[in-house]
């Protein structure tokens, strides 16, 4: 029995080793399998080098990228920086009463609209412009007018001396160069510095000043100049505002400066063309104007006082009494600080001003304006302003209109 199961189990043992041989593999099976593994192996280093090269190259994408909005950010700063806006406007209501007649002016008027657009090429060159919209709608038939008041380049010499070249405001008078509605009193811009001056005022040409000394400064302009067509002589009719402008003949602005003293401004123009209505009218010859000015603040008191006076050659012009223009006016002005709440100012004036556009050989005074004004200034922000004032005017024989009244306004500047 025993032997008959040592047998069997042999038998067994036998038959489970010849299976195990017959599927173990042969010399050439293994070297065939370490080949196919080598060439995968290699398979996996060349796509694992496509890989790095991919991840490379995303990689400086994205710093190139980051780079260029690096770049682009600088840019923007910078051109923030260097490049600036402002602007200021002003609406206005008037309910004047004709004495005289029947000419009465009860009217709304977004009387100006105004964008600067400044910048600083470098510390020594800048551009500085101007542009206005008048009344509201400009174009055929409607009452306003799109304007370029100023746009120039400005070139510092030296740390004294500048050369200015293109569009800008004549270096004439207290408000021709500062307008803005918070810094000044009353609604409507004084009427000797808009009738006679005129203001605002603007050429085109070339102007340098220089500062002798601090608070001592000279401006010296050769541009453009007035072109009038007859009839009443004017100097604001006789504004070109460059457009297409005649200049058979220049104009030559020079004006001294003082401010040395802080809160006191002392300056005086002379204006002078050969010729004010750019040799196309017989009898108008050349014309020459004479503007002085003072300004005084102290503490919270303030006063005002200019006069000019134009004095223009011609056998026509002296027909109708235009060969002399004069205009001064005095405003004196008190300002109380905080008087509502904290920031807000209110300010009080009053005017005397005086204005003729005809007072040569054939006029007199039976053409001359006198116009007293009263009112107030509140200053709701710094640079936002409330205006009330009451005008009243005593005109002379000749003038056909006469208007006293009440003017409303609201203005800013940023």
């Amino acid at each position: 029995m025993n032997i008959k199961k040592n047998v069997l189990t042999l038998a067994v043992l036998s038959t489970l080793s010849v299976s195990a041989m017959a599927n173990t593999p042969t010399n050439e099976e293994i070297y065939q399998m370490m080949q196919e593994m080598k060439e995968e192996m290699a398979e996996l280093k060349k796509e694992n080098e496509s890989l790095k090269g991919e991840v490379e190259d995303v990689a400086g994408s994205v710093d190139a990228v980051a780079d260029a909005t690096d770049e682009a950010i600088k840019a923007q700063v910078k051109l923030s920086n260097k490049t600036t806006i402002g602007g200021y406007g002003e609406l206005h209501y008037n309910n004047l009463r004709d004495q005289k007649g029947s000419s009465n002016k009860d009217q709304m008027d977004f009387h100006r609209f105004v964008l600067f657009i400044n910048h600083e090429f470098n510390d020594k060159m800048r551009f500085v412009s101007e542009l206005e919209l008048e009344h509201s709608l400009a174009g055929d038939g409607k009452p306003g007018e799109v304007e370029l008041e100023q746009a120039y380049i400005q070139y510092d010499l030296t740390a004294k001396t500048s050369i200015t070249g293109g569009l800008f405001l004549t270096p004439v008078g207290i408000l021709n160069e500062t307008h803005e509605p918070p810094t000044f009193y009353g609604v409507e811009r004084n009427d000797v510095e808009k009738n006679i001056i005129p203001t605002t005022w603007w050429e085109g040409g070339a102007m340098v000043e220089h500062e002798f000394m601090d608070g001592l400064t000279a401006n010296l302009s050769a541009t453009s100049g007035l072109d009038s067509d007859g009839g009443s002589f004017k100097p604001r009719d006789a504004r070109q505002k460059v457009a297409e402008a005649e200049a058979k003949t220049f104009a030559y602005t020079g004006r001294l400066k003082y401010t040395a003293i802080p809160g006191v401004e002392v300056a005086g123009t002379i204006n002078y063309q050969d010729n004010f209505c750019q040799n196309e009218l017989a009898g108008c010859d050349s014309a020459t104007l004479y503007e002085g000015h003072v300004v005084y603040n102290r503490a919270n008191f303030g006063v005002r006082a200019l006069y000019a006076w134009w004095d223009i050659d011609g056998s026509a012009v002296k027909e109708v009494g235009a060969n002399e223009q004069y205009g001064y006016y005095v405003e004196p002005s008190y300002r109380f600080d905080n008087a509502i709440v904290m920031g807000q100012d209110i300010g009080i004036f009053g005017r005397y001003a005086v204005w003729n556009n005809k007072d040569g050989s054939g006029g007199g005074s039976e053409n001359e304006y006198q116009q007293y004004n009263f009112g107030a200034n509140w200053w709701i922000d710094k640079d936002v302003v409330v205006k009330i004032d009451y005008q009243i005017q005593d005109v002379g024989s000749a003038i056909s209109k006469e208007l006293d009244g009440l003017n409303l306004g609201l203005g800013y500047q940023f």
